[in-house]
């Protein structure tokens, strides 16, 4: 398993080993081995210009995650996951609105990107958003990073 960490941010204080980690962590409770993940560890200008170029959205949001193999390429390299953008400021922001800490929204923004890569939605039906928030949780708790967020993102 390789998880490769970028932080282009100074925003906040993060500390991109204990990131590759918790991916790491997040990964192994997935049953993703041998798998990689690429990490991007960003401000709210960066990703609102990724959001907006990629799903014609423009404001920011708190995590985008972009698989290497979809559809029809979905077998050519399938150790490949993909990138899991993540807006440490729209992280912290979110974490003191619900009265956590950075570390535990980290941990459920990289547990939502990763689904995502896994071919997890949300934003399809009711059945799909309960799934995969489900899932979430699942993870958080096993791995004792979190469990308080009942409603998903």
């Amino acid at each position: 398993m390789e998880v490769l960490v970028q932080d282009r941010q100074n925003r906040q204080r993060v500390r991109p080993e204990e990131v590759r980690r918790m991916a790491e962590r997040i990964l192994r409770d997935l049953g993703c081995h041998g798998r990689e993940l690429s990490i991007l560890l960003v401000d709210d200008e960066e990703i609102t210009g990724l959001n907006r170029r990629y799903l014609a959205r423009d404001h920011p949001t708190n995590v985008l995650a972009f698989a290497m193999a979809e559809g029809e390429d979905k077998d050519l390299h399938p150790y490949l996951l993909g990138d899991v953008v993540i807006s440490t400021e729209t992280a912290e922001r979110e974490a003191q609105e619900k009265g956590s800490s950075l570390q535990e929204e980290m941990a459920l923004l990289l547990v939502h990107g990763i689904l995502h890569l896994l071919g997890y939605e949300h934003e399809g039906t009711s059945e799909e958003a309960a799934t995969m928030y489900n899932k979430e949780r699942e993870v958080l708790v096993r791995l004792g990073l979190s469990g308080s967020h009942p409603e998903g993102l």
